[in-house]
């Protein structure tokens, strides 16, 4: 529902093919979205000169695999969040990366949210040492109400591929691949790496709470909410406080297209600042960002990936991980000590 869009829409991008099991469904989008070609068979797709890379947004089950099939026929990867559902894929996915010279990025998309992106540059270059940083997401009761809103319709059809198995079955495990995934990134993306973590898990009429306390590698307290479902609005945000000031942010669910607001307060001038980020297409950015990075490397001028790489996807993973076994276990868990599945 969002990267046909984006690739729709990206400046420095075009859609080549689309590739679903489903020929009512490839047909479909396809033609929706101006794709040159329509593929029924991913091998065909992937055996197609034209094509430079591919988003890969599959059911989470099918990341790894798809994406190192790519990788195989010499396609750059855009893999959706979270990389893949256990820790060992994602470790081998690593290597092939790696052993290649492509390109691959993982689609933790608030990376391109501006108002996070000012309090990263924030956070790099001003504020000096982190003390501490806390983050929340916590899904609404209301939240299909207000996204059916602005949301395009689902479809699907009867040859779509489906995992096996309901994947609501184990619940644990669904919200923290869904929803634990962005928490993890965001709070690496702004803490760096995240060492260990000690987590508690409490469920109510209805509603799963993640607590989860962590220690990053610089020595920073971390703290983690993760509530699905909240009986308010969406609500989604951080606070760091720093050594030269501090960050206070309320994020907007993303399907408003909206820049988070965010507040730099700078000590140095008692003073606090906001980014408008008018531009909050967060979808098409993170897609343009990655053209760039490969369009670099095509023109022997390599840039910095601003996306998630994967080195970033395996390590929300192993923190998904950890998280799992620190709340069945009540003991603190190493990220570097986990296996197995999420």
């Amino acid at each position: 529902m969002a990267h046909l869009e984006a690739v729709q829409k990206g400046r420095n991008v075009m859609l080549a093919a689309v590739c679903d099991r489903d020929e009512g469904l490839a047909d479909r989008f396809g033609r929706q979205y101006d794709a040159e070609r329509i593929h029924t068979d991913y091998d065909a797709m992937l055996a197609d000169g034209s094509v430079d890379a591919v988003i890969i947004a599959t059911a989470d089950t099918f990341h790894v695999p798809a994406a190192r099939r790519a990788l195989a026929a010499g396609k750059h990867v855009f893999c959706e969040k979270p990389l893949g559902v256990t820790v060992e894929e994602v470790e081998e996915l690593r290597a092939d990366v790696q052993s290649s010279d492509l390109v691959l990025q993982v689609g933790h998309m608030m990376r391109f949210d501006p108002g996070i992106q000012s309090a990263h540059a924030f956070v790099t270059d001003e504020m000096g040492e982190m003390l501490a940083l806390k983050a929340w997401y916590c899904d609404s009761t209301y939240r299909y109400i207000m996204t059916d809103a602005v949301q395009p319709v689902t479809r699907t059809g009867p040859d779509a591929l489906r995992p096996p198995g309901d994947r609501k079955a184990d619940l644990h495990r669904y919200n923290l691949l869904a929803h634990g995934s962005h928490l993890v990134d965001l709070a690496r993306y702004l803490g760096g790496p995240i060492r260990s973590v000690q987590a508690r898990l409490l469920e109510r009429h209805g509603a799963m709470c993640w607590f989860v306390d962590v220690d990053f590698d610089s020595g920073a307290l971390g703290h983690l909410d993760l509530t699905l479902q909240v009986r308010m609005d969406w609500h989604e945000g951080l606070q760091i406080y720093g050594q030269h000031g501090s960050v206070l942010a309320k994020i907007h669910n993303p399907w408003y297209y909206k820049s988070s607001e965010v507040d730099i307060f700078r000590e140095a001038t008692g003073s606090y600042s906001r980014v408008l980020g008018a531009d909050g297409h967060f979808y098409r950015r993170q897609i343009e960002a990655f053209a760039d990075v490969i369009r670099s490397e095509q023109a022997g001028t390599p840039t910095t990936m601003n996306g998630a790489s994967i080195d970033d996807g395996v390590a929300s993973v192993r923190a998904l991980v950890a998280i799992r076994r620190s709340a069945d276990s009540g003991k603190p868990v190493d990220l570097a000590d986990v296996s197995g599945p999420v």
